[in-house]
C-alpha cells in the first residue's frame, strides 16, 4: 500500500468526479449560440416595449386634439372665418383651447412635403383651427360640428379617430411581430439544446451503458443532460441578457431622454425586461434535454 492510499488526508480530498464533465469544448458553440439567441430574444423585449410606448404617447396625442378646416363664404376672408371658428369652439364642452392657424403656419405644416421656400404666395392653403380636447371628457365631432352651424360657418372636423385607429392597428401589429419572433427564438433555442442533446448522448454512449449496466433508470440518465443544459444555457443566456443590456444603455446614452429615437423611446426601467432571460433559457433547454434524452434512451436496446 503507498503512502498516498495509507494517509487518511489523501482520501479525505478524494472527490468523484462528475458523470459528465463540467467542462466541454464541444460545447462552447451551443452556448454561442443560445447567448445570441437570447441576446436577439431581449432587443426583440425592448423593441416590443418602446413600440407599445410610442404607440401609446401617439395615441394620447392623437385624442387630445382635433383640426378644423374652415371655409369662407362669400364676402369674408378665410382668416376671419377661421378666428369666428376658434371663437364659437372654445364655448364647446370638452375643447381646452381653440386657436386658428395664420397662413405662415399653415406652411410650416406643408414644409416636410414641398419644402422649405416652394410654396408659392397665391398657394392656395387651408384655413385650419387647431382644438385642444380635455384628455379626460374630450369634445365630440358632433358637437364641435354643431357650434360651426349655430354660428353660420362652413367648417370639417377631423377629430382624428381615422389616425388613431391607424396607430392602434400598427401598435397591434408591431406588439404580433415581437411575438412572434420571441416564439421564433425560443423555438429555435429549444431545437439547438435537442440537437446538442443527441449529440451529447451519442458520444457518451459508454457512459450510458455503464449507468444502465449498474441499475440507472432512464429518468436519472436524462436528469443528468437536463441539469448539465440548463446550466449552460443559464450561463448563456446571462451573457446575452447582458449584452443586450449593454447595448440598449449604450442606445439610450446616445439618445437622450427620448432613447436612440422618438419613434422607439428606451427608459432604463426597460432593461429590467431582460432579467429573467436566464431563467426562461434554462427552463427551455431543461425542457428541451430531458425530453430528447428521455425519447432516445427509451427506444435504445
Amino acid at each position: 500500500m503507498t503512502a498516498d492510499a495509507a494517509d487518511p488526508q489523501s482520501w479525505a480530498d478524494w472527490r468523484p468526479a462528475p458523470l459528465l464533465p463540467a467542462a466541454d469544448g464541444r460545447d462552447r458553440a451551443l452556448a454561442f449560440v443560445v447567448a445570441v439567441l437570447c441576446f436577439l430574444a431581449c432587443v426583440t423585449v425592448f423593441a416590443l416595449i418602446a413600440s407599445g410606448r410610442a404607440a401609446s404617447g401617439w395615441g394620447r396625442e392623437l385624442s387630445a386634439s382635433a383640426t378644423i378646416q374652415v371655409r369662407p363664404k362669400v364676402g369674408e376672408t378665410g382668416s376671419a372665418a377661421a378666428a369666428r371658428a376658434a371663437e364659437a369652439l372654445a364655448g364647446v364642452k370638452g375643447v381646452v383651447e381653440a386657436q386658428a392657424l395664420d397662413r405662415a403656419a399653415a406652411e410650416k405644416l406643408l414644409e416636410p412635403w414641398l419644402g422649405k421656400g416652394n410654396i408659392p404666395d397665391d398657394l392656395p392653403i387651408p384655413h385650419l383651427v387647431t382644438v385642444e380636447l380635455d384628455p379626460k371628457a374630450p369634445a365630440k365631432a358632433a358637437d364641435m360640428n354643431a357650434a360651426l352651424v349655430q354660428a353660420g360657418l362652413d367648417g370639417t372636423v377631423d377629430d382624428h379617430s381615422h389616425w388613431l385607429n391607424d396607430v392602434k392597428r400598427a401598435g397591434a401589429v408591431a406588439r404580433g411581430m415581437a411575438l412572434g419572433a420571441g416564439l421564433l427564438v425560443s423555438a429555435a433555442a429549444g431545437a439547438v439544446v435537442a440537437f446538442a442533446t443527441k449529440a451529447g448522448l451519442a458520444a457518451r454512449r459508454d457512459v450510458v451503458e455503464v449507468l444502465h449496466l449498474s441499475g440507472a433508470k432512464d429518468s436519472f440518465i436524462a436528469g443528468l443532460f437536463q441539469r448539465r443544459f440548463a446550466w449552460l444555457a443559464a450561463r448563456a443566456g446571462g451573457y446575452g441578457a447582458a449584452t443586450a443590456i449593454a447595448a440598449a444603455a449604450l442606445l439610450r446614452l446616445i439618445g437622450g431622454a427620448d432613447g436612440f429615437t422618438p419613434v422607439l423611446p428606451v427608459r432604463w426601467t426597460d432593461l429590467a425586461a431582460a432579467l429573467p432571460c436566464p431563467l426562461l433559457a434554462a427552463g427551455v433547454a431543461a425542457i428541451s434535454a430531458r425530453r430528447t434524452a428521455m425519447a432516445i434512451l427509451r427506444i435504445e436496446p
